[in-house]
Order: structure tokens, then C-alpha cells, then sequence
């Protein structure tokens, strides 16, 4: 294990997300699987306790604690893009397998977790400052999939 790890708190399905995500995002995979040593508050001696993954390169702890922790926007994965078809692939994977579309780039997985699913074209535009920005930044408070065409014509004015 790293030395500084992301731990996510999940009611039970701590494995599901950590394999879900590493089907879906490269440099994303499940090193290891803990068990419980005995029961606990949520769960039983043999349950899944803790899950050891990476997504997209960053070091996660799944730990299954039960429902009294629920997840919120304070925390979000944010996945750099090239292009619309990637921006796609992302978007509806997490979308189709149970998750919900909020806004401006933002989504959240069945599990709760909220991700910023984000073109590298809107952040250059960001990063630029002035009008480009502002226009970028326009377009995109109307969106919720960021659609990188849109974002490019409002770059351009």
C-alpha cells in the first residue's frame, strides 16, 4: 500500500465498484481483497471488508462500513478527456450502469461516488483566462455531459 491512500467508505459493495472501475478506466485495477476477522457492526467474520484499487492511477481503499456514511459532492474523482468519444465512454458507462447525470460535467455511479467527467479543451480554455474562458465557462453551466464541439465554438467566439 502507498503511503497516502484515498479510502472510500461504501455500505457493502466495495468489490463491485473497485472491479467496476477498473473494467471501465485504464491504469485502474483490484490488487487485493481483505476479509473480515471476525463480525463487526456491518457485516461478518468472512464478509468483504476492505478492497485495495487504483483508479486511473490513484492509490483507493474500499472499505464496506454500512450506510451510516453517505457520499456527496465534497469528494469526486475528475477524469481528464481528449475528445467527445472518450468524454462518451466515460460518461455513459457511469451513467448506464446505474448512475445519474447532474451537471456541468459532474455524474455520480450507482455507488454514490461523483465524478467530473472533463474535456481537456475546457480546461486549457479555463486555464487561459479572459473571454475564452468566460465563454467556455458559459456554455458549459448549460450542460451536464460536456459536449467538447459546443465548447469549442465558444473558445472560438
Amino acid at each position: 500500500m502507498t503511503k497516502n491512500t484515498i479510502c472510500l467508505w461504501y455500505d457493502k459493495d466495495a468489490e463491485a465498484a473497485a472491479r467496476f472501475y477498473a473494467e471501465t478506466f485504464p491504469d485502474s485495477t483490484v490488487s487485493a481483497v481483505h476479509r473480515a476477522p471476525g463480525d463487526d457492526p456491518s457485516g461478518r467474520e468472512g464478509d468483504v471488508l476492505t478492497v485495495e484499487f487504483t483508479v486511473a492511477g490513484i492509490a483507493c481503499l474500499g472499505l464496506n462500513g454500512g450506510p451510516a456514511v453517505r457520499h456527496s459532492e465534497a469528494f469526486s474523482f475528475q477524469i481528464a478527456t481528449d475528445d467527445q468519444e472518450e468524454t462518451d465512454r466515460y460518461w455513459n458507462a457511469i451513467v448506464g450502469h446505474g448512475g445519474e447525470e447532474s451537471q456541468c460535467g459532474w455524474c455520480r455511479d450507482k455507488w454514490g461516488i461523483s465524478w467530473q467527467i472533463t474535456p481537456r479543451v475546457l480546461t486549457e480554455a479555463m486555464a487561459l483566462g479572459g473571454g475564452e474562458a468566460k465563454r467556455a465557462f458559459a456554455a458549459m453551466m448549460g450542460m451536464r455531459k460536456i459536449d467538447v464541439a459546443a465548447i469549442e465554438a465558444a473558445r472560438r467566439g
